[in-house]
């Protein structure tokens, strides 16, 4: 079974371990797609360039492979590696419904599974890191 994670995976922490640990669990291989800077549009732009957030990613033992989502079209990657599960991490702002519909539009069967949140450390977000480092004022 193949995997596909997304997201931007800007300042890695536990939370993004978790997220991938689980992806791969559900299959053989585990393919992630990583956010491209300009297309992170939801949330504050990321502070990691996105070169650099691809090759952390790709470093991970979870992680078969990583790349960086298409510029213009984020479903291009999706029919390029032929998933049969694309997992959500528990913050990610798509409903399995609508990228279900999505998907099929462009015809590609892939079931949709959120991964539960993971709360066993004080940073496990990139907002929370940030907010304490602004709060020490460094």
């Amino acid at each position: 079974m193949i995997v596909v994670a997304t997201g931007t995976f800007d300042l890695l922490h536990p939370g993004h371990l978790y997220y991938l640990k689980e992806s791969r669990a559900l299959g053989d291989e585990l393919h992630v797609i990583v956010a491209r800077d300009k297309n992170v549009l939801h949330k504050p732009a990321p502070i990691v360039p996105e070169l650099q957030r691809v090759v952390m990613v790709s470093a991970l033992s979870m992680v078969t492979s990583a790349r960086l989502g298409d510029p213009t079209d984020m479903m291009r990657p999706i029919e390029e590696i032929h998933p049969d599960i694309i997992t959500l991490g528990c913050d990610q702002h798509f409903s399995e419904q609508d990228l279900e519909q999505r998907l099929r539009a462009r015809e590609i069967s892939a079931r949709v599974v959120r991964i539960s949140e993971y709360k066993e450390c004080t940073y496990c977000s990139s907002r929370e890191i940030v907010r304490s480092i602004l709060e020490r004022k460094w």
